[in-house]
């Protein structure tokens, strides 16, 4: 036991100082803290190895980045939107999505070894899902800087980019549901494996509106009573393990799903914004350096090859190309010009923890090797630095409207101490 301190010192300092280094070359902290699990992994130094008390700890930390991604949700806003950015988030599903599952398929046809063991079409789709993922946060903070990030097409960015996600992880827990429905001596309801995750898949979203409508008339009494208290939070956390349990556990659904759900039950109340404070708080300090970290412990060279570093480039094109593609399509069919449309499909390219999250799922289920996490390592890291520089261009010459550049945010904001509130 007196080993997991130690991995766990080597583990947060490493993280937080790459992290910075990441930050200082004007990349997601993200990067820098994968970057740490790898130099300290197996792969190069071998100082800290991936035991079970890590990859509890990281299960841990990737439910409270779902539940804090579920609260900061604004469902305003998504309704404002209404049937663009809806078509939009539907378009940057299943168009990368498709364009993952032939280029995946045409990759294993050329080399049949590539997916030895597993079901081609399963990890086809998988491929795809990874990259359904568009990560909000890394849009929001280029528009913001831009001072677009309340202009026409930076609100149906991220609107777009909010609903992207929501599909994303409904597609996630279909296909990892067909993965595990390959077991034909799994009791079923319905006598289809298939038939039974769509299934499964309806009876937690009526459990979660009927859990939701609940809770939320629950908590906003207690919020209402407790405003401002740090007991509003230690509910909320609860409501997020019970979800992610009942999820996994009743109906064969990732965790994070139901730890999405708790929080998108939560985003309305009036401590919402306080309750994803203090999740960020534990999400920052230790729980979610861990998980990335985790993600560069598991990594290793061993397999590599010319193949394989082929196979990254094209996962990097096929998912950049895909959004832009299908996004600005249909941007363009809602009668915005070209280069809004394009503005719109850029926008929609960058991809962060949601898809670092989605692929440490299927490697948990089989659905993927590890080492194709080199791929998505890449692809977060060419978006994120993209899409700035590229948004940048776009914007070049516009006048931005006035409420885009009231609100900065320091640099070093997520750092800021925070007051705490009493019991």
């Amino acid at each position: 036991m007196v080993e997991c301190f130690k991995n766990l010192a080597i583990i947060l300092i490493s993280a937080k100082l790459l992290g910075l280094v990441a930050k200082k070359l004007k990349a997601p902290q993200v990067v820098g803290q994968i970057l740490a699990g790898l130099l300290i992994g197996q792969a190069v130094l071998g100082w800290v190895e991936a035991d079970s008390f890590i990859k509890t700890m990281a299960e841990i930390g990737v439910v409270l980045l779902m539940f804090s991604a579920g609260l900061e949700t604004n469902l305003k806003d998504l309704l404002k939107t209404g049937p663009v950015a809806l078509c939009i988030a539907l378009a940057g599903v299943f168009v990368p999505m498709g364009g993952g599952y032939l280029m995946y398929t045409i990759y294993c046809g050329i080399n049949p070894d590539a997916a030895a063991g597993g079901n081609v079409m399963n990890q086809a789709l998988f491929i795809g899902t990874i990259m359904t993922a568009t990560s909000v946060s890394i849009t929001v903070q280029a528009l913001r800087e831009l001072g677009h990030l309340k202009s026409k097409i930076g609100t149906t960015i991220v609107s777009a980019a909010i609903i992207d996600d929501i599909i994303g992880i409904i597609v996630l827990t279909v296909v990892i549901g067909m993965e595990g429905g390959n077991d034909a001596s799994a009791p079923t309801i319905s006598g289809s494996p298939i038939a039974d995750v769509f299934i499964k898949t309806g009876l937690f979203i009526v459990f979660s509106f009927g859990v939701g409508f609940l809770m939320y008339f629950l908590f906003k009494f207690l919020d209402k009573k407790f405003y401002h208290q740090r007991r509003i939070p230690i509910f909320g956390l609860v409501l997020c393990f019970l979800m992610a349990y009942c999820a996994e556990t009743f109906f064969d659904i990732a965790d994070i799903t139901g730890a999405y759900v708790a929080g998108i039950i939560l985003c309305n109340l009036r401590d919402a914004e306080y309750i994803a404070g203090k999740m960020d708080i534990s999400s920052y300090m230790l729980f979610g350096p861990v998980f990335f970290a985790s993600i560069g412990l598991n990594i290793t060279f061993d397999g590599f090859t010319v193949d394989l570093l082929w196979f990254s480039l094209a996962f990097v094109v096929v998912a950049l190309l895909g959004k832009i593609i299908g996004c600005g399509l249909v941007a363009k069919a809602f009668r915005n010009s070209w280069k809004d449309s394009l503005k719109i499909g850029v926008g929609m390219m960058t991809r962060g923890e949601v898809a670092l999250i989605v692929a440490n799922k299927g490697l948990a289920v089989g659905l993927v090797e590890q080492r194709y996490f080199l791929a998505v390592i890449l692809l977060i890291i060419v978006s994120s630095v993209s899409v700035p520089i590229i948004l940048k261009l776009l914007f070049k010459g516009e006048n931005a409207p006035g409420s885009g550049t009231k609100h900065e945010i320091h640099p070093d904001a997520d750092e800021a101490d925070e007051v705490p509130a009493e019991y």
